[in-house]
């Protein structure tokens, strides 16, 4: 890869060839990509990306670490929209508010991303089976972008996963094990399972590919804003890869000169599971917790990307805010009623983190935000009719209708 100079221990600094089965370094410590930037400049411009008909992730494909030849997986994943949320801003009290929608994607998360990244690095090691463990969203990611590949796939998710999500791994012919246990467990004997039968890993704590995936969501919202930074970007966090990988696109593009100041990131956490930002807001070291939150694609008790993580929360002078499970479901329909935007417990987060730090006056008036909607509602009906109600049920008779409507308190304009 001419745009790729090697891989890079982020903590103990060892250097490795990238080759594309890489996972860990030998000291436990997560990869991080090094690009070529003085390379990367003389081979993109704004110009020349804006003349691209791909309105895909694989448009930037000189800031992502795959090889020249490499095709493209087949599902058009990335460039979902960002709307400009006028009435929503309103409701928060700020100048201008984004939402990014990536529960378009074709399994209906942002972690298409990194599985669409993932099966491409998988071709280049020739490999035929690719097994990860995730919440849900992982899950079904990898199984529906490693299916259109024709690549074998073996899953792994806690029992709590949602029954949408499972469908959707079932649907795309994947080997689900459903593991009595919680997500720590889960990864666990995933990564034995990986170790035994040398599957390729797209565990994202592992695989350092999939946050160069991920970044592509950062890369997007700068072009989409034609380049004008905003002061944050708030977004779920989990076990962390996906803030890391955000931040890491940002960084790239200020690297090569396409952006001139960097935003402060938004890490929104659940308040029942919420190790990063806890060690951020006590300056310690993170510890583990309970996964106590129906956000499910969120609650990671254990942080396997807290390094990456923590790091760009610092490096952007990011902000940290956890929120209830009831302040969650709350922005789920917040976010429906002004946007017409349906997203699940855990992409709904960051919408949930941004409310929570205005009312609390620590977002500015004046103050520009992009706020990152990372699956779609449709992955978790029970607890999005849990939290809006059942409709109104009545047999055909207009009678019946007007007596619902003022037991209902509906006035009809």
């Amino acid at each position: 890869m001419k745009n790729v100079i090697h891989a890079k221990c982020v903590k103990c600094g060892k250097i490795y060839e990238s080759t594309p089965d890489l996972t860990n370094c030998t000291c436990g410590g997560i990869l991080d990509i090094i690009y070529d930037y003085d390379y990367i400049k003389t081979q993109l411009t704004k110009e020349k990306l804006a003349s691209r008909r791909d309105n895909s992730m694989w448009r930037y494909r000189e800031l992502l670490p795959v090889e020249e030849p490499t095709p493209a997986p087949p599902l058009r994943v990335g460039w979902s929209p960002l709307y400009e949320a006028s009435r929503l801003a309103k409701e928060l009290g700020i100048a201008r508010l984004y939402v990014k929608d990536d529960g378009v994607n074709p399994t209906a998360s942002l972690k298409d991303r990194a599985s669409s990244m993932a099966v491409a690095k998988a071709m280049e090691a020739g490999a035929k089976v690719i097994a990860c463990s995730s919440t849900g969203n992982a899950a079904s990611s990898l199984a529906g972008n490693a299916a259109a590949a024709g690549l074998k796939t073996y899953i792994f998710v806690p029992s709590r996963a949602p029954k949408g999500k499972v469908a959707q791994l079932m649907t795309f012919g994947a080997t689900v094990i459903s593991v009595q246990g919680s997500y720590e467990e889960t990864f666990e004997l995933s990564k034995q399972a990986i170790e035994k039968w040398g599957w390729y890993n797209r565990n994202a704590a592992i695989n350092p590919y999939l946050s160069e995936g991920k970044k592509t969501v950062g890369l997007e919202i700068m072009e989409q804003l034609g380049w004008e930074v905003p002061d944050y970007i708030a977004i779920s966090v989990g076990d962390g890869c996906t803030i890391a990988g955000l931040w890491k696109g940002l960084k790239d593009l200020y690297a090569i000169g396409f952006i001139d100041k960097l935003p402060r990131l938004i890490s929104a956490q659940a308040e029942g599971c919420c190790p990063l930002n806890r060690a951020i807001e006590t300056g310690e070291p993170w510890r583990p917790m309970e996964e106590n939150t129906l956000a499910d694609s969120i609650a990671v008790g254990v942080p396997r990307n807290a390094d990456k993580a923590l790091m760009a929360i610092r490096e952007s002078n990011g902000l940290v805010v956890n929120v209830s499970d009831q302040e969650i479901m709350a922005a789920q329909k917040l976010l429906g009623r002004t946007c017409g935007v349906f997203g699940e417990p855990a992409g709904v987060t960051g919408t949930a983190g941004l409310k929570k730090l205005c009312e609390q006056g620590k977002i500015a008036p004046d103050a520009t935000v992009v706020s990152v909607v990372t699956g779609n509602g449709l992955k978790d009906v029970a607890n999005a009719i849990a939290a809006c109600g059942e409709p109104i049920s009545i047999p055909s008779d207009m009678e019946r209708l007007l007596t619902a409507f003022a037991e209902n308190g509906i006035v009809v304009d």
